[in-house]
């Protein structure tokens, strides 16, 4: 991913190249030499923004059914009698 650099007048003077770099990645705007904004192009910003998976939606993707996946015995890990005593 390429990050490109351009200065708020380069970025008034030609808004369209850009929005063109934002295919190669984010385009970050300098004012006064400082970073001021950040421009993306709308799939990387959904990328960002999008809430995580549910293990539920995770286990509902067709995918899934190609997963092997045999997991280890817990055995007597799990519980303990309790010490009324």
């Amino acid at each position: 991913m390429a990050i490109k650099t351009l200065t708020s007048r380069e970025f008034n003077q030609d808004v369209s190249k850009a929005k063109r770099a934002t295919q190669k990645g984010p385009v970050f705007v300098t004012d006064r030499g400082r970073v001021s904004h950040v421009l993306l192009s709308v799939e990387d910003y959904q990328a960002i923004t999008q809430e995580p998976m549910s293990i539920v939606e995770m286990l509902a993707m067709p995918e899934v059914a190609e997963i092997e996946f045999e997991p280890a015995r817990a055995g007597d890990r799990l519980y303990r009698p309790a010490d009324f005593s």
